[in-house]
């Protein structure tokens, strides 16, 4: 059963590191430990085994592209290139972020070659006709508004010639008082204490992230705690 302050999206409540006035020494910590907080938490790798590795071998060939809406630090698209190029795909990949912070943070990492990073939106890239084999986003839907994730699902439907795949929470008590305490170790210092509750807070449930997908479009429970919106280019 979820608690009282976990029974609705609280919408109302906003991230710290949104705030374009936060403490830039906090926030750069708090992008740097999102690498190590997603490959405990946002299960990819699996994600990649059931989705990203089946759409490129579908390909039969040649340079594949995977985009990264909100890429915030990269690490997870810089995941998902190594593990592709560990199974002998050819790709590149592009970290797509409206904050400059977090594209700081992203290009200060360790380079990775056909990696690359750009400030914009996904309707930037849709309007110029761009197209990719996987379209991704990580911790991203939580953050829109109805409208806005409307369009990021559309924009993706647009941009992706295979398979499109946006991960986040799924809003739960245990996942609450779970990261309340599992994060204390690595929370020094930064927001990811303050941030993921809230961010836990603004995620969606199973059903209630069915209720506004549109056509095209289903949940998956990839991992404990996780939600996928997966759509395929063909459905």
């Amino acid at each position: 059963m979820i608690t009282a302050p976990l029974v609705r999206r609280d919408t109302e409540l906003r991230e710290i590191m949104d705030d374009p006035q936060c403490d830039p020494v906090r926030l750069r910590r708090t992008l740097e430990r999102f690498g190590l907080i997603n490959r405990l938490v946002a299960g990819w790798g699996g994600v990649y085994r059931r989705h990203v590795r089946p759409q490129l071998l579908a390909r039969g060939g040649g340079d594949a592209r995977i985009l990264d809406i909100g890429c915030g630090a990269g690490d997870v698209l810089r995941g998902l290139v190594a593990r592709a190029r560990a199974d002998g795909f050819a790709v590149s990949g592009l970290g797509l972020d409206p904050d400059d912070r977090s594209l700081r943070v992203a290009r200060d990492a360790r380079p990775m070659p056909g990696v690359e990073y750009t400030l914009g939106r996904s309707g930037d890239l849709a309007s110029r006709g761009d197209r990719f084999d996987v379209v991704v986003s990580n911790h991203l839907l939580h953050h829109l508004s109805d409208p806005e994730l409307t369009a990021v699902l559309a924009d993706s439907r647009t941009l992706s010639r295979g398979v499109s795949l946006h991960s986040d929470i799924h809003r739960s008590a245990l996942a609450y008082a779970g990261y309340a305490i599992a994060v204390v170790p690595l929370a020094f210092g930064s927001f990811l204490h303050t941030d993921g509750l809230r961010s836990i807070r603004r995620s969606h449930t199973a059903f209630e992230l069915e209720g506004v997908l549109p056509a095209g479009w289903r949940v998956e429970r990839p991992a404990p705690f996780r939600l996928l919106a997966v759509s395929r280019a063909r459905d």
